[in-house]
């Protein structure tokens, strides 16, 4: 692991479509037992090269009500977003909107070589879209083409069908308890959390004592 975490941090593979110098930031054990899969870092944590630190950090340490010592120990949480530098902001008419899309060349190279090397997660966090996509289990769905070329070869296509931040929350217990997706604790999201109290309500509850039992076993 921690050649493998050299490795990654001296990374510089897509350099040239990042607006600043890459920084790789994450945080992994192979003792770990929680990991948390998020998108990509912000320009702030890009500058302070700590991932979370800030008020969406605040928020979801205290919805997996751990303190800061527990939640930065790499034997107890992993943390690996999608993306391990910061994308870039997108821009509309000079103003910023928001983060781009981590860059997909970090699940591609180190995803699966992090996985391999910590054999004791047991509950994955994830937030963001990105993150659902490649971590949460979905079932494929066979589709035959209707067109006349298809039903002479009866060829087949799969698709296999994405799940919104939302539906995820709503049917969390089909997850769990191996994966539990979250809403991204950034205060932008408080009108979600208002309007959907069922969150904070019934599933909250259920994560801290999840994660209480992996903290003392």
């Amino acid at each position: 692991m921690d050649e493998l975490l050299i490795k990654i941090r001296a990374c510089t593979l897509c350099q040239a479509y990042l607006p600043l110098a890459p920084k790789p930031i994450l945080q992994a054990s192979s003792q770990a037992r929680i990991l948390i899969a998020g998108q990509a870092p912000g320009v702030k944590t890009h500058h302070k090269g700590i991932p979370f630190d800030d008020a969406s950090g605040e928020r979801l340490r205290t919805w997996l009500d751990v303190t800061r010592e527990q939640f930065y120990d790499p034997t107890i949480f992993a943390i690996v977003p999608m993306g391990f530098c910061f994308p870039g902001s997108i821009e509309k008419n000079g103003k910023k909107q928001g983060d781009k899309p981590p860059r997909p060349e970090c699940a591609a190279t180190w995803h699966q070589q992090l996985l391999a090397l910590m054999p004791n997660i047991e509950l994955i966090v994830i937030l963001g879209q990105y993150a659902i996509d490649y971590h949460l289990p979905r079932e494929p769905i066979d589709l035959i083409s209707t067109t006349a070329q298809a039903s002479k070869t009866h060829s087949k296509s799969i698709k296999v069908k994405s799940i919104t931040v939302t539906q995820a929350t709503v049917q969390w217990q089909q997850y769990w308890p191996k994966y539990i997706v979250l809403p991204h604790p950034s205060p932008r999201n408080n009108l979600w959390l208002k309007r959907n109290p069922e969150f904070e309500r019934d599933m909250l509850p259920k994560l801290k004592m999840r994660i209480a039992s992996l903290l003392h076993p």
